[in-house]
């Protein structure tokens, strides 16, 4: 595909006509009205003749569909991604003292409200109450985690840094305290390490806490780990399967590097996080599994897999 031109400046309320569109982007007019009506990735307006006109943003969406579809992404794939960028910038613009309703968005309010207070009593309190209310998984993927997304976002300015850092030191110490007194428990062992450019650590912690259940035990391999010693450490732990999570983009070689790997592992290998997901497509069909993003999906995958490998 023709490499997208250098976008020059154009008011915010200019629109353009699909083969300007076409000349800036380097992404055929075939292809944008397919992106359009196959995928529902781009909606442009329509003059009373029917042609297409596009803002603008719809320029910019169209680079980022380029910029995950160059990377590997599936095409159907990209909407969500898109979806899941746009959701988290619009949390981030929302005012951290605002509790939006009742359930799972007024303890994120309540969340919000300890960390811009540094309030570490209060921090504590509100985790324990929340996983007595809730379930771990619902505690960490809609109340906790989110949280801790929105100050992500927001960690490069003045004072929001500080408030991510709290936050983060918080939920690492929390989190680790249930890994290791789920790690005693399970009669299957399985280790998770993390990919080189996966993600921050405490999302590889919170994913391998997610996937603990009474019958699996989950051993986390420290930060930096050499992806090329772990058929090393599995074989002297006698683990029942090695599982790699990632949120980053599949490089170019990434197919044949776990493919690689798994020939010299003395278990299956699992693939976790965002990366499964946009990787699942490619990898139908390999030995290597995918367990998805979700922590309920991962944990009952690992489940079935578990159960269907050491079964046969």
């Amino acid at each position: 595909m023709t490499q997208p031109r250098s976008l020059p400046s154009v008011d915010d309320e200019e629109l353009l006509p699909i083969r300007e569109v076409s000349r800036l982007t380097g992404v055929n007019s075939v292809t944008l009205r397919a992106w359009e009506r196959r995928h529902g990735l781009i909606t442009p307006t329509r003059t009373d003749g029917g042609h297409r006109l596009y803002t603008l943003a719809n320029v910019e969406t169209i680079r980022s569909i380029l910029m995950w579809t160059e990377r590997g992404v599936a095409i159907s794939k990209v909407g969500k991604i898109l979806s899941d960028t746009r959701d988290l910038a619009a949390k981030a613009r929302r005012p951290l003292t605002v509790v939006d309703g009742e359930g799972i968005g007024a303890w994120q309010g309540r969340l919000r409200q300890a960390v811009e207070s540094f309030d570490e009593q209060g921090l504590d309190q509100l985790y324990d109450q929340l996983l007595f209310a809730y379930p771990l998984s619902v505690v960490y993927e809609e109340a906790l985690m989110p949280v801790w997304s929105e100050f992500v976002a927001r960690h490069d300015a003045f004072g929001p840094l500080s408030e991510w850092l709290f936050l983060d030191h918080f939920l690492r110490g929390r989190t680790l305290e249930r890994l290791r007194s789920a790690r005693s428990e399970g009669e299957h062992r399985v280790l998770v390490a993390a990919m080189p450019g996966a993600g921050r650590e405490l999302e590889l912690w919170v994913a391998a806490l997610l996937m603990a259940s009474e019958r699996i035990a989950i051993s986390v391999l420290a930060p930096g780990q050499p992806l090329e010693e772990l058929p090393l450490v599995c074989g002297k732990v006698k683990a029942d399967a090695m599982v790699l999570f990632s949120n980053s983009l599949p490089c170019a070689n990434f197919k044949k590097r776990l493919e690689r790997l798994s020939l010299e592992l003395t278990c299956p290998l699992l693939l976790a996080g965002k990366t499964a997901d946009m990787a699942q497509d490619s990898l139908r069909g390999s030995v290597i599994g995918c367990l998805g993003s979700d922590g309920g999906v991962m944990r009952r995958r690992l489940q079935q897999f578990l159960a269907g490998h050491l079964d046969s």
